[in-house]
């Protein structure tokens, strides 16, 4: 398994919301924030330990062999939480401008668009 980029940062709600929003990025009555592209599919849900571990197939079809895990620590004193999305690989290891294309997007998803559904 190679490791093709991680990166931890903070997220203003809790680890148990965190995770649902993870588990579930369409369920009724949450913001919306996971919108995918035309490249990109849904993830499933590979395995998962509330609300400290999730593991998600692949978003992208020509990449069937990645996945992207999540570590959720609490952060103290506040309902804060630490998140971090690690893309991994059995399969080949990309291009230099495909790693940092997938590098960004997850980045981009989790980092920008999950955090701003909680308001942030």
């Amino acid at each position: 398994m190679h490791e093709l980029g991680s990166r931890l940062r903070r997220q203003p709600a809790p680890p148990h919301v965190v995770w649902r929003s993870l588990r579930d990025p369409y369920e009724v009555g949450s913001r919306p924030w996971l919108e995918l592209r035309d490249d990109e599919v849904p993830p499933r849900v590979l395995a998962g330990y509330a609300p400290v571990l999730l593991i998600w197939s692949s978003l992208w079809p020509h990449r069937p062999l990645d996945r992207i895990r999540f570590d959720l620590v609490a952060h103290p004193p506040g309902p804060e939480c630490a998140l971090r999305w690690t893309l991994t690989t059995d399969g080949e290891v990309p291009s230099e401008s495909t790693l940092g294309y997938l590098r960004h997007r997850l980045n981009y998803l989790i980092n920008d668009r999950l955090r701003r559904s909680y308001g942030q």
